[in-house]
């Protein structure tokens, strides 16, 4: 009797642990099945994310390919062409010198050019790209001396940007432009005490005694610091010489702060020579008699900006960082 009872007892315990062992496959089949699901899902959304991912650059190649740079009539019975110097001056952007001097020969080579105004609105950039500039200017004034080169400063013609300008014939701007900036600057950082808190030794090999010059982990050297005030004297004063020459006796060197690399608004710039007059694109295309506008101006493509944002954006970080020595016009 009691054996039976034992038995019993026995093939209960047994079935409600089978039960408890199938409750617990079931649970970790479900649990890997939802799995499965949402790695599914997952992989058909980033499959999707690539794919519209992929056809956007695609669809940006194809529309960069079609895209022109300009729409320039082929015959206006005459016209005053625009030439765009907007954003920083340097080597690989829109106002470097190679698409300016592109810009401003497909300008001259019209056959209905009467005028050319630079639009100018930068802060500066660089000192290289602007004298580029400056000299391919004077040079096509020189080959073109029927059709007048003129500068119009919108909000700022600052540094190169008003190196550029001199070149022109006659330079405008707004009464509240700011002008002028006729200077050269460089910066960095300097990081010595930091890397010593931080307990990190720096090992550099060079050959030469100035290899490392204004390395921005050691103190800076007097002697190197001499040097390279020299070095952006020497440039100022080309900037100097360049600006007189484009400028002529219209400047006001009586006042001795006009090449310190200060800013001026419009009004203020007329006072001093620096400019001409307050006039804006419009007004001064109406007045040479050729009111309508064509832009000759370089653009980006929607696949060049997407590669210029894409990779510039890095080398800009490491410029406002101070990683890299960068010296501008200012």
């Amino acid at each position: 009797m009691f054996g039976k009872d034992r038995s019993s007892t026995d093939g209960t315990e047994n079935w409600a642990g089978s039960r408890k062992e199938w409750q617990l496959i079931e649970k970790v089949v479900l649990a890997n099945t939802a799995e499965l699901k949402k790695q599914r899902r997952w992989g058909i959304f980033f499959k999707l994310l690539t794919f519209v991912y992929l056809f956007a650059l695609l669809w940006l190649f194809v529309l960069g390919k079609s895209f022109k740079s300009d729409n320039v009539p082929e015959a206006t019975g005459g016209h005053t062409a625009v030439v765009e110097v907007r954003g920083v001056i340097a080597d690989g952007e829109m106002a470097s010198a190679d698409r300016i001097y592109a810009s401003l020969q497909s300008a001259l080579n019209h056959p209905d050019t009467r005028a050319v105004i630079l639009r100018i609105n930068s802060p500066g950039g660089s000192p290289v790209q602007s004298s580029y500039i400056f000299n391919e200017v004077r040079r096509q004034r020189e080959l073109h001396p029927d059709i007048p080169i003129n500068a119009v400063i919108a909000d700022t013609g600052a540094s190169g940007a008003y190196y550029i300008a001199a070149s022109a014939e006659n330079i405008y701007a707004n009464g509240a432009s700011l002008v002028g900036s006729i200077g050269v600057t460089a910066a960095s950082f300097g990081f010595e005490e930091l890397i010593e808190r931080l307990g990190i030794e720096r090992r550099e090999f060079t050959a030469g005694e100035h290899k490392a010059f204004l390395d921005p982990f050691q103190p800076v050297d007097p002697e190197e610091r001499e040097l390279f005030e020299a070095l952006l004297n020497d440039v100022h004063q080309q900037f100097i010489e360049d600006v007189r020459a484009g400028r002529g006796d219209r400047l006001d060197e009586s006042n001795d702060k006009l090449f310190s690399g200060l800013v001026w608004t419009g009004d203020q710039a007329v006072e001093l020579g620096l400019i001409d007059g307050i006039k804006s694109t419009s007004e001064l295309a109406r007045e040479l008699g050729y009111p309508q506008l064509v832009d000759f101006s370089a653009h980006l493509t929607p696949w060049q900006k997407f590669a210029r944002d894409l990779g510039v954006g890095i080398a800009q970080t490491l410029v406002k960082l101070g990683v890299t020595e960068q010296w501008q016009l200012r």
